[in-house]
């Protein structure tokens, strides 16, 4: 089994259409599960491109939450690692595209292409926590991007009322079939423009706070 699983964690890269099975699951999952949209502001409606923050171990059925133009006109950032690429693969089957980078590797990268998709109309995506944590923490990426570009941070969360969690730095959920499923949107945040590092670190534990209110945790 050690040498298996060496071999398996050697693997960079799957063939793309592998992924077709568990993005076809999800997408399955959703319809038979209870799930709802809380949206009070209708950012999903509306036609401003916003920057959002969703925490790591929420992203299982974050894409299928969402109605497909809203998916394809989006743009995930998403770790330049290996399992970064899994990510790619996998959303790609529900009309996102990624931005790979992060802020330990080619986050440089990721913010020139974050903007360029700002300016193209397009919502960008984080997980302010990932690729490795501390669980719950928020990293200087959107906020940077909020404050250049003048674009809304909006704060999301998938709250499932039952779920299995891992035992993986972030305690990944998954929810159980049973389970009723809330993607929660919360109020868009404006950030300043032109930011010290003083300022990026009040707005990110702001944008922190704010994405804690409508996290839901049952565990």
């Amino acid at each position: 089994m050690g040498i298996l699983k060496k071999k398996f964690r050697n693997i960079k890269k799957f063939p793309t259409w592998i992924f077709w099975f568990p993005a076809t699951f999800l997408k399955t999952m959703k319809f038979l599960m209870r799930t709802e949209v809380v949206d009070p502001h209708r950012y999903i409606e509306g036609m401003e491109n916003v920057v959002t923050v969703t925490w790591h171990n929420r992203l299982l059925f974050f894409p299928a939450m969402f109605p497909k133009p809203v998916r394809k006109k989006t743009r995930a950032v998403v770790s330049p690692s290996r399992d970064g690429q899994y990510v790619t693969d996998l959303i790609a089957h529900f009309g996102l595209r990624s931005l790979r980078g992060s802020t330990s590797k080619k986050g440089a990268n990721a913010l020139r292409g974050a903007i360029k998709a700002i300016n193209d109309g397009c919502h960008v995506s984080f997980t302010p926590d990932g690729p490795r944590g501390p669980k719950y923490t928020m990293s200087r990426g959107p906020i940077q991007l909020a404050s250049m570009t003048g674009k809304k941070v909006v704060p999301i969360s998938v709250n499932a009322t039952a779920y299995w969690e891992l035992k993986s730095w972030d305690r990944f959920q998954i929810p159980k079939p049973w389970a009723k499923v809330e993607l929660v949107l919360g109020e868009g945040i404006e950030i300043p423009p032109d930011l010290d590092d003083e300022g990026l670190d009040f707005w990110r534990e702001k944008v922190r706070q704010e994405l804690l209110k409508i996290t839901v945790d049952t565990h």
